[in-house]
Order: C-alpha cells, then structure tokens, then sequence
C-alpha cells in the first residue's frame, strides 16, 4: 500500500505541474475574453447610438424628399394642364395653316402679276418713248 500511495503522490505531482499553469493560463484568456466581449459590447453601443442619430437625420431627409415629390407631382399635373393647353392651341392653328397657304399663292400669283405689269409698262415705255421724245421738243412747255 505503501508504494501504491508513493506512486499517487508522484502522480499527482505532475498533475500538479501541468494542471495549475494550465489553470492558470485559462483564467488569464478567461479575463482577457472577458475584455473582449466588454469592448466590443461597448462598441456596438456607440454603433447603436451612431445608427439611431443617422436615423433621425435621415427620417427628416426621407420627409423632406417627400414634401418635394408632392411639390414636383403639383408642378408636372400644372404642365400637364398647359400642354393640353397648347394642343388645342395647336388644333385651332391647323385652319390657319391652310389659309395661310392659299395666302401664300395669292401673293406668287400678285407677284407674277405686278412683274407683268412691270414689263408691259417697260414696253410701252419703248415704244412712245422715242415719238414722245421727238414730239416734246416741239411742245411749248
């Protein structure tokens, strides 16, 4: 019995040699997990706290753009109304547009005329011009 508790003894003495450093060495990366997990909770709270600011700001922007799409939406149905607008402007234009081309070839057609005339007078003009001539300087006046 002697020797079996001999080599308990030695046994448990290098138990003891791996056993407390190795506890050891557990509970120093037990507090060092410990930090971790501190840190980073603490960090996710400022992220928390970053996210729920941006939030905020962001919901008076999305308001914001809101308000501006309700403007814009006013703005496109008043154009709306004006390009109606203009499209019966354009269709009471259309009558207009015939009547200004039947315009347009009266006034080809007076051209034509008046350059008639024009050349008709030119030709009397030749032919009484020099019997005129001749007669003028027997007139008194």
């Amino acid at each position: 019995m002697d020797r079996l508790s001999q080599a308990f003894e030695t046994s448990a003495r290098r138990w003891e040699l791996i056993v407390y450093p190795t506890l050891f060495a557990f509970i120093i990366l037990a507090a060092y997990g410990f930090y971790l997990v501190f840190s980073l909770a603490k960090d996710v709270h400022y992220l928390a706290i970053s996210v729920d600011s941006n939030m905020t700001v962001l919901a008076s922007n999305m308001q914001s753009i809101s308000d501006n799409m309700g403007q814009m939406s006013s703005n496109v149905r008043t154009m709306t109304v004006g390009v109606d607008s203009m499209a019966r402007d354009v269709a009471t234009l259309e009558p207009m547009l015939s009547s200004i081309e039947i315009m347009t070839q009266s006034m080809q057609s007076m051209t034509f005329t008046t350059a008639t005339m024009r050349e008709d007078l030119g030709s009397m003009n030749r032919s009484i011009g020099r019997p005129m001539h001749f007669m003028n300087s027997f007139m008194p006046w």
